[in-house]
């Protein structure tokens, strides 16, 4: 067996050092698939666990109207893009709708897989309803950017690492091209 050193000057086989740096690659692989926007990166979820099952329901601590999730979420209109941030002072598309929902009490998941994977499912974009979460395929295949569905045919989101939190509609080729699917969490009555 063929000996290396590292940095350090301590020995290390061929075979060890080429495992050390495949684990590596598959791990910053893995990191970039879990990002939000349009920056490959890792974003922080407050409380790590397991995904939440299918279909399952957002926490709640009480009702909320969805036209008053519209609003927070309009009245954030230009904040800026923050690579993992969650807060008026800057928000990447997840940690917007995060941010949003929980001033209503509605506690989402922090990453936008996550949040794909909670609510409902909506058949289709002409069924979506105000304050539905829609979802895209933008930097990896699978739920990577997630907006808030406001009706005729638009949505507000934090766009990218060069963006505000802004309107934009879903028919623009970009996001028509690259529309995933999108989830209710709003109840019937609201």
């Amino acid at each position: 067996m063929t000996a290396m050193t590292d940095p350090r000057g301590e020995a290390h086989g061929t075979e060890s050092m080429a495992l050390s740096r495949f684990g590596l690659l598959i791990l910053a692989a893995a990191l970039a698939a879990s990002a939000c926007g349009a920056r490959g990166g890792y974003v922080p979820r407050a409380f790590p666990g397991a995904w939440p099952a299918p279909g399952a329901d957002p926490v709640r601590s009480g009702p909320f109207e969805p036209s008053a999730v519209l609003e927070t979420a309009l009245s954030l209109r230009g904040a800026p893009y923050a690579w993992g941030g969650s807060t008026p002072r800057g928000f990447d598309c997840s940690g917007f709708t995060h941010y949003v929902y929980a001033q209503h009490g509605v506690s989402l998941p922090r990453v936008a897989a996550h949040q794909y994977r909670i609510g409902r499912p909506v058949s289709s974009a002409r069924d979506l309803r105000p304050g539905d979460l829609v979802f895209f395929s933008t930097i990896a295949p699978g739920p990577s950017h997630v907006g808030l569905a406001l009706g005729d045919g638009r949505f507000v989101h934090a766009p990218s690492e060069r963006g505000k939190v802004r309107v934009e509609s879903l028919s623009v080729r970009y996001w028509r091209n690259r529309y995933l699917g999108a989830r209710r969490i709003a109840s019937e009555t609201g």
